[in-house]
C-alpha cells in the first residue's frame, strides 16, 4: 500500500485503461461522503458511484460504459479502497480493463 501525503485534495491514480484515468480523492467532502471515484478521459471527466453509476460529469458514453463495466468487475475492491483511503490515507491500485 502507498500512503497519500499532505492535503485532503490529493487524488491518487488508482487505475487506468483505454486512455481513462481513475482517481479517488483522499477525504473528499465535496460529494457529501458518498463513496465514489473520478474518471478522466482527455478533457472530459465524471464522478461515479462504486457500482459504476454516473453521478455527474460529461464523459463520453463509450468511456462511461467502459468505466461502469470496470466498476462492476472491481466493486469489492473499490469498496475496500474507499474505506481504507478515507480511514488511513493509504491506497492501492486496481487492475484496469484489458
Amino acid at each position: 500500500m502507498q500512503r497519500v501525503a499532505g492535503e485532503s485534495n490529493i487524488m491518487p491514480l488508482i487505475s487506468q485503461f483505454y486512455g481513462i484515468l481513475i482517481r479517488m480523492f483522499f477525504n473528499d467532502q465535496e460529494q457529501h461522503c458518498l463513496p465514489h471515484f473520478h474518471a478522466v478521459y482527455g478533457e472530459y471527466s465524471g464522478s461515479f458511484t462504486l457500482d459504476g453509476e454516473l453521478i455527474t460529469g460529461d464523459i463520453p458514453k463509450k468511456q462511461q460504459k467502459l468505466v461502469a463495466a470496470w466498476a462492476i468487475i472491481h466493486q469489492e475492491e473499490l469498496e475496500a479502497l474507499w474505506k481504507t483511503i478515507q480511514e488511513t490515507g493509504e491506497y492501492f491500485t486496481i487492475k484496469g480493463l484489458e
